[in-house]
This record gives C-alpha cells, sequence and structure tokens, in this order.
C-alpha cells in the first residue's frame, strides 16, 4: 500500500475487513413486531443476463429473486458435496433424488427398520430398487449429512400413507351400509 494516500489505504484496508466479514454477519430485521436473525452476504453477478435470468425464474416460481438465489446455493453446495444427487419438484415440494434414480427418501426408507438385518440393508435396498450399490451408497451418504431432512420426508409419506388408509376404510363402511 506504499504510495497511496491515507485516506486510499484507509478505504482499501476497510474493504479488505468487510470482504473477510461480509459472509460471516448476522443481521436482525425488524419484520411486524418481531426480528430475523439471518447471515447476510452480498453477490455480485459478473454477468448481466445471468442476473437477468435469476430475476425471469424468481417471477415464474413466484418467489423473491433473494429466496431463489438462495435455494440456488443451497442446492448447488449439496450437489457439490454429493455427485450423484440433484434435486426435482414434486407435489410435495423439492426433494433430493438420485441422478436418473429415485428420490432419497425412497431409497433410504427401504433400508432404515424392517426386519433385515443391518449388515445386508444395502444390497437389498439395490435389489429391490435396481440400483447399483453405488448408488445406494450415494442416497446412504446424502442421508448422513442431511438425516433430519430425510427422515421427515419419511415420516410426512407414512403419515399420508396412514391418512389415505383411514379415508379409504370409512368409504368402504359407507358402502357396506
Amino acid at each position: 500500500m506504499r504510495g497511496l494516500s491515507s485516506h486510499r489505504r484507509h478505504r482499501l484496508t476497510a474493504n479488505r475487513r468487510y470482504a473477510v466479514c461480509a459472509s460471516s454477519l448476522i443481521g436482525t430485521t425488524a419484520t411486524d413486531g418481531y426480528g430475523v436473525a439471518m447471515a447476510v452476504a452480498t453477490i455480485r453477478l459478473s454477468e448481466k443476463p445471468l442476473h437477468q435470468r435469476l430475476k425471469a425464474s424468481a417471477q415464474s416460481h413466484r418467489v423473491g429473486v433473494s429466496a431463489l438465489a438462495e435455494r440456488l446455493i443451497d442446492e448447488g453446495l449439496r450437489m457439490d458435496a454429493h455427485p450423484a444427487v440433484t434435486f426435482r419438484d414434486g407435489p410435495a415440494g423439492r426433494r433430493a433424488v438420485l441422478i436418473g434414480g429415485p428420490e432419497v427418501a425412497d431409497v433410504i426408507g427401504t433400508m432404515v427398520g424392517g426386519d433385515v438385518p443391518v449388515e445386508q440393508r444395502c444390497s437389498r435396498a439395490a435389489e429391490l430398487l435396481d440400483l447399483s450399490m453405488g448408488m445406494v451408497e450415494a442416497a446412504l451418504a446424502y442421508y448422513a449429512d442431511h438425516t433430519d431432512e430425510i427422515d421427515a420426508e419419511i415420516a410426512a409419506r407414512a403419515q399420508a400413507a396412514e391418512e389415505a388408509e383411514t379415508a379409504w376404510r370409512h368409504q368402504r363402511a359407507l358402502l357396506a351400509k
């Protein structure tokens, strides 16, 4: 920083400090009487068409640009950590799926619990779902990193199945009158 005025040196130092701290800032925003703590980061997009595509996609999904960017960053980081996993929209929202295969929750649902010995569960899931052991292991690795999310999906499915069965039984009982 030799040869720079003290004012410019101060601005460069301040900018460096901000760049180092920006990703870890926590801000509190007052929203209709309650506070929300969230990480704050500013992202500069290098190309205007990218920003335009992001805005257009946010509009078509009826979400804010920040919400869409956050989702895409989160999913991108997850896919980077788990290359065999991608995300797909479905009736119950976005789900983690194996590339060219079933949802991760489907794979894990065949392995968790049940009467198959633990040491045989992966091979049994591969056989039942017609997957390679590598894909089953990829689902298991994703599950290890996102256990609560996958467990919640499995629980929601079980609840929905129970409700559907109850409705079906009620309909059949009405027919028996």
